[in-house]
């Protein structure tokens, strides 16, 4: 669906362009964005390794087990028909450690990993599991500690303060953490007693 709607916005912006005879817009504005692009990606590299490379640190310290002891309870609540030492709940402390500390990038293959553990563990094939529903909800709201990734943006177009946004970041993924636990749980609840009845 996504592919279509860019598809009708590309179009719509060349037969705009052609209407007007001002073709040479869209060559230019083609090779600058593509140009942009590489020298955004290069910038965001150096801050995924950089923080890629303080996780390691942080997992060779011991951090991230603490981290993921501390969580433990928390994911315990929120995906409790996961047993305490499947493979999946290791996948899902992982991704939301990941997400905490703004690594989307990082975070994505250990979401996938946790999707597919979730679903072994599901009876019905067709049909999302709760906890993959929350696991969704979860990475859809991402909640973040530090947006590492915004501030390299930031830190890539010159920001006098790249890192003033931590707070209102925080803030913000924290409400959008709380509103999607509160729908996950209320979905949940009603999908539950409408099967009871």
């Amino acid at each position: 669906m996504v592919n279509h709607i860019w598809f009708w916005m590309i179009l719509s912006g060349v037969v705009a362009a052609v209407a007007q005879g001002r073709v040479e817009l869209v060559t230019r504005a083609a090779l600058t964005g593509a140009k942009e692009a590489v020298a955004v990606c290069i910038g965001l590299i150096s801050i995924l390794v950089f923080w890629m490379g303080m996780m390691r640190i942080a997992q060779d310290a011991g951090l991230l087990e603490k981290l993921a002891r501390l969580l433990r309870p928390v994911v315990r609540f929120l995906f409790p028909s996961v047993p305490p030492n499947h493979p999946a709940m290791g996948y899902i402390l992982s991704n939301i450690s990941a997400n905490l500390f703004g690594l989307g990038n990082a975070a994505t293959p250990m979401g996938i990993k946790a999707m597919e553990e979730l679903k072994k563990m599901n009876p019905d094939s067709k049909t999302a599991s709760p906890a993959m529903c929350t696991l969704l909800a979860l990475n859809t709201s991402g909640f973040t500690l530090i947006p590492t990734t915004i501030i390299g943006l930031r830190m890539k177009y010159g920001s006098a303060d790249p890192t003033e946004i931590i707070g209102t970041t925080l803030l913000a993924t924290l409400c959008s953490t709380l509103v999607a636990i509160l729908l996950d749980r209320w979905f949940r609840a009603r999908y539950f007693r409408g099967r009871m009845e």
